[in-house]
């Protein structure tokens, strides 16, 4: 179990040997969905021996289009992180935006995730490693791997160990993404890594203005990630995919998730037996 993950407040199946996971709604829309997502994840985690921590983000700032849905209101998005985590006694995971939003969302989350298209933004690494709390550092797609130490050390240069790395896919043109599986192991000396995988699927730039996905390749992303070594997954999961609020397009449908867990953790114990 790494080492980050288990002192988090809450975690559960702490001294498993297997991957730890992140997965959730991509943006908080209301708290029946969230409580219902919650439950689901919990049930399957703890049958299989996963640490969970339960991802929603509170607001969506970066959006294709001025009308896109970016949240329900900030406090009310936090209090449903906050309830989740305090319901069903499990860490929560939420991402932020500006500096200034560090310690506000640290009151309610136990760690902060800094976006991929702002973790060169100093101010807010510096911002969220002063909390205290883990920070999540989203490999930029405009990065190399090696890139991401000095973002690391940005979180160790305010007194902080509590740095992950999450990978979600590097630009390929203008609209693909693709997976640099060499990049696990490298950004493994600077911190522990977690594949994104619903997010290195999406096509983003299309010419709706509104972000596709390829879904149905979320298990081939995953099962690689688990044989190159990633420490933990990050999947963006709902119920109705095709009517969720943000990124719809590239989650994985929530009745999936209990399949794909089962199959990754047989593959996981495989890899560890090598």
């Amino acid at each position: 179990m790494n080492k980050i993950i288990a002192t988090l407040p809450r975690i559960h199946n702490a001294e498993s040997d297997n991957f730890f996971l992140l997965a959730g709604p991509c943006a908080i829309e209301g708290e029946d969905i969230a409580m219902r997502i919650a439950e689901k994840v919990v049930s399957i985690t703890d049958r299989l021996g996963i640490p969970y921590v339960f991802k929603g983000s509170y607001r969506k700032a970066n959006r294709s289009r001025i009308d896109s849905f970016t949240g329900i209101g900030d406090e009310k998005a936090l209090k449903i992180l906050e309830k989740v985590g305090r319901e069903f006694d499990i860490p929560t995971v939420t991402d932020i935006h500006e500096a200034h939003e560090a310690e506000m969302a640290a009151e309610y989350v136990d760690i902060l995730q800094i976006p991929a298209f702002l973790v060169r933004q100093t101010d807010l690494v510096v911002a969220a490693a002063r909390t205290g709390k883990v920070v999540n550092l989203k490999k930029g797609q405009f990065m190399a791997p090696s890139a991401m130490q000095f973002a690391v050390q940005k979180v160790k240069d305010t007194g902080s160990d509590k740095a992950l790395i999450t990978d979600r896919g590097t630009m390929f043109g203008y609209g693909d993404l693709i997976v640099d599986y060499t990049g696990i192991p490298e950004m493994k000396n600077y911190a522990p890594v977690i594949m994104d995988i619903t997010h290195s699927l999406q096509r983003p730039n299309q010419s709706t203005g509104v972000t596709g996905g390829r879904p149905d390749m979320i298990e081939t992303i995953a099962r690689c990630a688990i044989a190159a070594g990633a420490d933990g997954i990050f999947i963006e999961t709902h119920p109705d995919p095709s009517h969720a609020l943000s990124d719809g397009a590239n989650m994985l449908h929530l009745d999936l998730l209990e399949g794909l867990m089962s199959r990754l953790t047989s593959l996981k114990k495989a890899v560890d037996n090598l």
